[in-house]
């Protein structure tokens, strides 16, 4: 909610140039810290299951339940430049499926909290930059839709609430029922890992220019992976 609110904001004011420069940038960056949270949280699994043929499976099923649900709803992410035309995308399409996408991200936030407080704060960062971006990128698709800038802000933000679904459903079930924490925490991994290869990592690659814009790119997909999250050094490009 959060992250839409303040990235249509920021970029209606003052940020557009900013954020149309770095947005490829962000993406990776998400896409490095995402890459630690699935890794993270699929070790946790396997440490919490009964076997791990059990963690893998579920695991398995949080992969394919996402992939089938970007297949039922391919306008699901959408990280288009903010001049891209729509290509006569149904508004209402993708706020259905922003409002999917919100219910996982809460699902993924209580699951990642649960795992530890690190997981968690890193997965709620990350979160937050994946949201600024995407949501961003979603006014300016709402917009050319025909929306106002006020009705595709509110719009956007009140879809954007819909990860308090997932974030509260997940934290109640986790609190009430402790037998589902290693399943929950196996399919916010395998989402993490589809979102990761067919979407952040694809798109990355994609967009990279050039010959040394692939090796900023990787730095910071890479980047977050260091020193349990420590601080990286870059080399100038």
């Amino acid at each position: 909610m959060l992250a839409s609110l303040v990235g249509v904001v920021g970029v209606w004011q003052r940020l557009g140039r900013f954020l149309e420069k770095y947005l490829d940038f962000l993406i990776s960056f998400s896409a490095g810290v995402f890459l630690v949270i699935a890794y993270r949280l699929a070790a946790e699994t396997l440490e919490q299951a009964p076997s791990a043929a059990a963690g893998l499976l579920w695991v398995f099923g949080g992969a394919v339940g996402i992939w089938l649900l970007f297949k039922f709803l391919p306008t699901l992410h959408h990280h288009e430049s903010p001049h891209e035309e729509p290509h006569a995308i149904n508004p209402r399409r993708v706020l259905l499926s922003d409002a999917f996408h919100n219910i996982g991200d809460g699902i993924l936030l209580a699951a990642s909290f649960a795992a530890g407080p690190a997981v968690g704060a890193s997965a709620a960062i990350a979160v937050f930059v994946h949201e600024l971006v995407q949501e961003t990128s979603e006014f300016f698709v709402l917009r050319g839709a025909g929306y106002s800038a006020k009705k595709a802000l509110w719009t956007n933000f009140a879809v954007s609430s819909t990860i308090l679904v997932g974030a509260l459903g997940g934290y109640f079930v986790l609190e009430t029922v402790e037998m589902l924490e290693a399943p929950l925490l196996g399919l916010a991994a395998g989402m993490l890992l589809v979102v990761l290869l067919g979407d952040l990592i694809p798109h990355s690659i994609s967009r990279s220019h050039g010959r040394r814009a692939p090796l900023r790119q990787t730095s910071f997909l890479v980047c977050p992976r260091r020193g349990s999250y420590g601080r990286c050094h870059h080399s100038r490009f």
